[in-house]
């Protein structure tokens, strides 16, 4: 099959990499929609080179040029656009999240695709880890019990530039909707309920910019499970992504390996063994490329979605609710920001 990407960042350098490496794709077509620059003289140029790539001008002469699926990994602003066209011209089309920059803007993306008749991926990697797959289905499968309590933590070693902070609409949105996502998915629960509280220790812009560089939530679940997220911008030791499942049966670990960014106490006690995890890329390598194989399976009619646009919006939901919940220092239900 043929795959256009749109955007050639890191991530979309990334995904024209393992794309590239695929059996089914036979080739790629890439463009920057954002760039300025003569697209010969600029990654376009690089991905060309490098993996065989044809360079389009345009969104529109990307999907001129007889694409099976599209890769959208523009910025935030370009998401929506570049899926309704995708949509429009019968392409299905993968985007990395967010759909939108914000909910009423990915509202009306959902409201141009939910007949379904072209299917959309948002780029939840998790979704695809080996550990989170596993615990999903030891969920499922009832080993755990029911559940009572779910923890997940997301630490970044440092926090993004300035200039991305001030674009990222916040720290639930843009880092805590993973682990809003993932607790949805393992569950199957859907969240009711949000409390969530932030500060600010390290880089004075993220205060600045009305962001918070550590923040806690706690989500109540349908079913009175409950979840509490940490996550903050700053981590001495390295990337930290964990999950735990806690039953009344059994109790279950994700990212416990030994690139675990923590060191033990006990003595004795050598685990985790290894050089911790630095960098997403580094945790999540795996995950984005199995991400990008479901996709060429999605385009080839073989599957379903695995990660809708409906599923996004509930994910960022929840975010809405805990960014309103910490700016005014209470309990928020999701009925009270959810939009039809």
């Amino acid at each position: 099959m043929r795959i256009g990407i749109l955007g050639l960042g890191r991530i979309g350098a990334f995904h024209a990499e393992t794309l590239s490496a695929l059996d089914v794709v036979t080739s790629l077509v890439v463009a920057d929609p954002l760039a300025d620059a003569d697209p010969l003289a600029d990654a376009a140029k690089a991905a060309a080179e490098r993996f065989g790539a044809e360079i389009a001008d345009s969104p529109e002469a990307l999907l001129a040029a007889g694409v099976d699926g599209l890769v959208v990994a523009a910025a935030t602003d370009a998401h929506p656009a570049l899926i309704r066209a995708g949509v429009q011209a019968g392409v299905p089309v993968f985007c990395e999240k967010p759909v939108a920059r914000t909910m009423a803007e990915a509202v009306a993306v959902r409201d141009t695709v939910r007949d379904g008749a072209v299917p959309v991926q948002i780029g939840f990697n998790r979704r695809f880890d080996a550990g989170f797959a596993a615990a999903r289905e030891a969920v499922r499968a009832g080993e755990l019990g029911p559940l009572h309590t779910v923890r997940c933590t997301t630490l970044d070693p440092a926090p993004p530039p300035a200039a991305y902070i001030a674009a990222s609409g916040g720290i639930f949105r843009d880092c805590s909707v993973h682990d809003f996502d993932v607790i949805r998915w393992v569950t199957g629960r859907e969240v009711t309920e949000v409390y969530a509280v932030g500060g600010n220790r390290g880089a004075g812009y993220i205060g600045e910019a009305g962001d918070a560089d550590t923040t806690g939530a706690l989500l109540t679940l349908d079913d009175g499970t409950l979840a509490v997220v940490s996550n903050s911008r700053h981590n001495g030791r390295g990337y930290d992504v964990r999950m735990e499942l806690h039953g009344f049966t059994d109790a279950l670990a994700v990212g416990l390996d030994d690139k675990l960014p923590l060191r033990s106490a006990e003595a004795g006690v050598s685990f985790p063994a290894g050089p911790p995890h630095d960098f997403f890329m580094d945790r999540f390598t795996a995950a984005y490329r199995a991400e990008l194989a479901a996709f060429t399976e999605v385009v080839a009619g073989d599957r379903p979605s695995p990660c809708t646009v409906e599923d996004a919006l509930e994910a960022g939901w929840i975010a809405e609710a805990c960014t309103l919940s910490r700016r005014e220092h209470r309990p928020v239900p999701l009925t009270e920001v959810r939009q039809a």
